[in-house]
């Protein structure tokens, strides 16, 4: 039987008292992860992993947290081709910061942390700066 792995985490938008701004932003990351591919046909990212609250008052304040999650079988073997494209999708969002916790059955838990050099990060910036933290708890029993 093949080894199973847990992706789960964050990507946090910087707080903000203009709601106009604010909205605009929550607006233009819900339009790319809209643009996400759907169904069978992704192989690390797609649109039914991520979600957010949308509403102000609704688990909304004044700060976007789009939380995401998936199985995979055995992704820590592609581990760098899955964060190539997490990264891509960070560069087409606004957030200032962003959390992966990786659980794998044979190599334990990781967790990777994505913050923005200037505190926040609009599309199309190319400086991505990643923290990387290694946590190891044994594995993970089913």
């Amino acid at each position: 039987m093949e080894s199973e792995s847990v992706v789960y985490g964050c990507i946090r938008d910087w707080p903000s008292l203009d709601d106009q701004e604010h909205s605009l932003r929550r607006a233009a990351n819900m339009d790319v992860l809209a643009g996400l591919p759907s169904g069978e046909s992704w192989p690390f990212l797609g649109r039914e992993m991520f979600s957010c609250c949308e509403q102000p008052g609704a688990g909304l304040f004044r700060t976007q947290v789009i939380h995401f999650g998936a199985s995979y079988p055995a992704v820590e073997y592609e581990w760098s081709l899955w964060v190539k494209e997490f990264e891509a999708l960070l560069r087409q969002l606004y957030w200032s910061s962003a959390v992966v916790h990786l659980e794998t059955e044979l190599n334990g838990i990781h967790t990777f942390r994505w913050e923005s050099e200037q505190g926040l990060h609009s599309p199309k910036e190319e400086n991505l700066r990643v923290r990387c933290a290694w946590e190891r708890e044994g594995g993970v029993r089913g």
